[in-house]
């Protein structure tokens, strides 16, 4: 088939592009970027603008399936300025593929969205699923609630939606275990707040076999993509640095020093969020990576 993914170079999309390709499956995607626009037999990109409504129609040729992952990072300093990159990078997006489509004869069939499990409210004891309707009231929570609602419009067009709720990503390019490393690599690290918040977190891998999955098993709704161990922040510091076999010695970081180092965006890192898995799991996906302790062998070793 041919499908249509948006952030198709970024961290997800670049291994979701290359597992896709080894089903031969044709990839059109879609990039801000000129210079990153290729045009091989099986593997097109096209250019968008969704700030000026710009978007190039052939991208939707022949395409049955989108996939929308496109999104400012939300670990960059917070300005206002950038908490709009953050919402307009997710939601525009969504809406400028939404009304070409009503424009154009299209065979889309079905839209499959990321979001982010910081839609729930952060809790030490509550344990989430995709029945939750609570929304954190956090710029996140207003970020992922605006997102999935940019995503559920499809509808309207007889098109299948599906819903991703991605957990922390763990992977060696980039992201949150590279973060997580880095001051454990020089003896600093430590254990942040009071350490018992839940990190819903997924190995990289597995994130991108459950965007198969749901893809492959025509999947429609909210689907959280967590392992199914969420651990405490204190638990993964303290498994990271044995990994890696480095000492911890350093005392907690205190939640008031985060918050005035990081500003708003310390809720990243000391929201707790402890989120199932099970939704996924009945659907009959299965983990190669549920357990911690195996994916920070795979990706730190």
């Amino acid at each position: 088939m041919t499908i249509l993914i948006t952030g198709a170079t970024g961290l997800v999309g670049n291994k979701l592009v290359s597992s896709l390709k080894k089903d031969n499956h044709t990839i059109h995607y879609l990039s801000t970027s000129k210079s990153k626009l290729k045009n091989n037999l099986n593997y097109k990109g096209f250019y968008w603008n969704p700030t000026t409504g710009e978007i190039d129609k052939k991208a939707f040729d022949d395409v049955t399936v989108i996939i929308h992952l496109a999104g400012a990072s939300i670990s960059k300093k917070w300005t206002k300025a950038y908490k709009k990159e953050i919402l307009d990078s997710r939601v525009e997006g969504a809406n400028l593929i939404f009304e070409t489509l009503k424009s154009i004869p299209n065979k889309v069939e079905r839209f499959i969205s990321a979001s982010a499990v910081g839609i729930y409210p952060s809790d030490l004891n509550y344990i989430y699923n995709e029945n939750n309707t609570q929304i954190d009231d956090s710029f996140l929570g207003e970020v992922t609630e605006k997102w999935e609602k940019s995503a559920s419009q499809f509808k309207t067009l007889s098109i299948d939606v599906s819903i991703v709720r991605i957990g922390v990503v763990l992977a060696k390019e980039s992201g949150a275990l590279v973060e997580m490393t880095k001051p454990i690599n020089y003896g600093l690290g430590a254990v942040l707040a009071s350490g018992q918040q839940y990190v819903s977190w997924i190995h990289i891998d597995d994130l991108v076999a459950i965007f198969k999955y749901i893809l492959d098993t025509n999947l429609k709704g909210i689907y959280n993509a967590v392992s199914p161990y969420p651990i405490t922040n204190e638990e993964l510091t303290k498994l990271i640095a044995k990994t890696i076999n480095k000492p911890l010695f350093l005392p907690n970081v205190p939640k008031f020093m985060l918050n005035l180092l990081l500003g708003e965006m310390h809720i990243i890192l000391t929201s707790s969020q402890n989120v199932s898995c099970r939704k996924i799991l009945d659907a009959g996906f299965q983990f190669h990576f549920g357990s911690l302790n195996k994916s920070l062998q795979n990706l730190l070793k």
